[in-house]
């Protein structure tokens, strides 16, 4: 899993406090790269001179990955660089970058409009700075700390990684929720720096060379450490990506792939990534729900069993062997418990799956061509936002997944086609039957569950109807074994909806009868839509739709676990 750092700095640095500036930007990514070992360390860059090269340079000196963003076409960026030397420069970092995305031009302009000075130019640097804080994990900013007024100055680029406002590009008007949640898109690692003009120096109260996080915190908005939120967002993207490599093998070869190999040149590049992720996320989903589900069903079955004891214990008879069996199912289920607390099965599994599912609309939706109508939003930005923030990890992973697809949309009748084909499908292939299947084994199970009701009721009455009628006569011999009956039907029934309720059986009943009604009238919307366009709007009215779900999924699940004292309550 590769670990985004974005750069955004002046071009005009001091050329004494360069030495010191390359040496902080040394420290910050060869400590990323201690720290987080199982990444792949990516600097992400759109190689304007001064603090774009200098990072550059130093993250190929270190082994890292470079990734160059161009705000136009290569031709025009051109322009930028004055002499042969920062040309020749220039061209030597592309050569040596590993991937090099040149963004189409910014709505409204065109190749007139930003080939010379001027506000349609700046509009070009504004979109890099947007996609680069879009698309990083972290923001590196070599910055004297003024914001500025200029469309797309490194000021500005910090001001929208923090408050998601660039005023002339990504306006108030269309600015979303995200000013106002707090999330995982705001770190900053700020680097002060002069400029080599007049009035340059730092910001008040700044001093040239220090360095610290910068964040949206309330109370320490800037810190020599790594904020607390953001350590543990790291960590949980680290883990993902450990748990990848340690099954990598299985992974490739039991995995489902959302496309198979012939369909692939029906698809826009940049795609895979998504694809790759996708298959990773799904796997180790399934592998930890597998877990999950054994955990239960056994803890289930045990507290059954010391409910079993309880009764045995105290109307067949005081044997003390019985409390014992008691405390030892109780000890085994609380043991297993423990160990699927601290491997963090049931917190992956939900993790993971919502993760696919997220990918899964990513995926379909750049495929298809999708577009967002606010010019400064991407997929993952849909997703999650006003949930806990720790699970800001899950739109981490994706907001890097998507990179290539976002960096130039394409659209085609076949990839259209090919979207609607095996996303929605029918009622035997895709999401259509995904849920009808789905919905139909949850609605078996709780059949299930009201027909081991009704029985424990039928039986627990024909006991009390049997001791009505001829209990003063009775004998232990046959007046035991039907208490022990009753209660062991009332236990059954009881803890068969405990583990109704653990895997929320009635809940996901009505999630997946949505679910199917969703995708069958966006299916009916596509069938009778105009042109291309307007299926694309549905689609992705159809994928907000469906992100939504997968959030009230997770969260729905997240309390549902058996502890310690669950299980004692159910087996006492």
């Amino acid at each position: 899993m590769p670990l985004v750092v974005a750069v955004t700095g002046h071009r005009d640095l001091v050329a004494s406090e360069v030495p010191e500036i390359r040496l902080r930007v040394k420290t910050l990514l060869s400590d990323l790269a201690k720290r987080f070992p199982s990444r792949r360390l990516t600097v992400m860059s759109a190689l304007a001179e001064g603090a774009d090269q200098l990072v550059a340079e130093v993250a190929l000196e270190l082994g890292a990955d470079l990734t160059v963003t161009l705000p136009m076409p290569r031709a025009l960026y051109l322009q930028d660089f004055e002499t042969a030397e920062a040309r020749d420069r220039f061209a030597a970092l592309c050569d040596r970058a590993r991937t090099v995305f040149e963004l189409p031009l910014a709505e409204g302009n065109s190749v007139e409009d930003v080939s010379k000075p001027g506000q349609a130019r700046n509009r070009e640097y504004a979109q890099v700075g947007v996609f680069l804080c879009a698309h990083c994990h972290i923001l590196l900013a070599i910055w004297d700390g003024k914001t500025g007024t200029e469309l797309g100055g490194t000021g500005q680029v910090v001001k929208f990684h923090h408050d998601d406002i660039m005023p002339g590009y990504a306006n108030r008007s269309v600015a979303t929720q995200q000013m106002l949640v707090d999330d995982e898109s705001d770190l900053v690692y700020h680097i002060v720096c002069s400029r080599d003009r007049e009035h340059g120096e730092p910001a008040p109260g700044l001093t040239p060379l220090d360095a610290f996080w910068f964040t949206k915190d309330q109370h320490e908005p800037r810190s020599r450490e790594l904020p607390k939120q953001h350590k543990l967002i790291f960590a949980r993207s680290d883990e993902f990506s450990r748990d990848a490599a340690g099954h990598a093998k299985k992974i490739s070869d039991e995995s489902y792939p959302l496309y198979q190999a012939e369909q692939r040149d029906q698809l826009p590049p940049g795609v895979d990534s998504i694809n790759h992720l996708f298959c990773i996320a799904d796997w180790l989903a399934i592998h930890y729900q597998k877990k999950v589900l054994l955990t239960l069903r056994t803890t289930h079955v045990l507290a059954f069993l010391m409910g079993l004891m309880f009764i045995l214990y105290n109307d067949v008879g005081r044997f003390t062997h019985f409390m014992t069996l008691f405390l030892l199912f109780f000890g085994l289920s609380a043991g297993i418990q423990k160990i699927a607390a601290r491997q963090g099965w049931h917190r992956k599994y939900l993790d993971y799956r919502t993760l696919a599912e997220g990918l899964r609309v990513q995926f379909y939706w750049a495929v298809a061509g999708v577009g967002n109508q606010n010019n400064s939003k991407f997929a993952h930005d849909n997703f999650l936002q006003t949930q806990d923030p720790e699970l800001g990890w899950i739109r981490n992973i994706m907001r890097v997944a998507g990179t290539e697809c976002d960096a130039k949309r394409e659209t085609s009748k076949a990839a259209l086609e090919f979207v609607v084909r095996e996303w929605i499908g029918d009622e035997n292939s895709g999401q259509l039957a995904y849920f009808a299947k789905k919905s139909s084994e949850r609605i078996r199970r709780n059949r299930f569950t009201e027909r081991l009701g009704q029985l424990s009721l039928l039986i627990s009455v024909a006991v009390v109807v049997v001791f009505l009628a001829i209990g003063s006569t009775m004998s232990d011999t046959w007046a035991n074994p039907l208490t022990v009956l009753m209660g062991a039907m009332l236990l059954l029934f009881g803890i068969r909806q405990g583990y109704a309720y653990a895997t929320a059986e009635k809940d996901l009943i009505k999630q997946y009868e949505f679910m199917q009604r969703l995708f069958k009238n966006a299916w009916r919307r596509l069938e009778s839509a105009s042109d291309d366009e307007e299926q694309r709007l549905i689609l992705r009215a159809l994928g907000g739709s469906a992100l939504d779900e997968h959030a009230e999924w997770i969260l729905m699940h997240r309390d549902r676990t058996v502890d310690s004292g669950e299980i004692w309550r159910m087996g006492s």
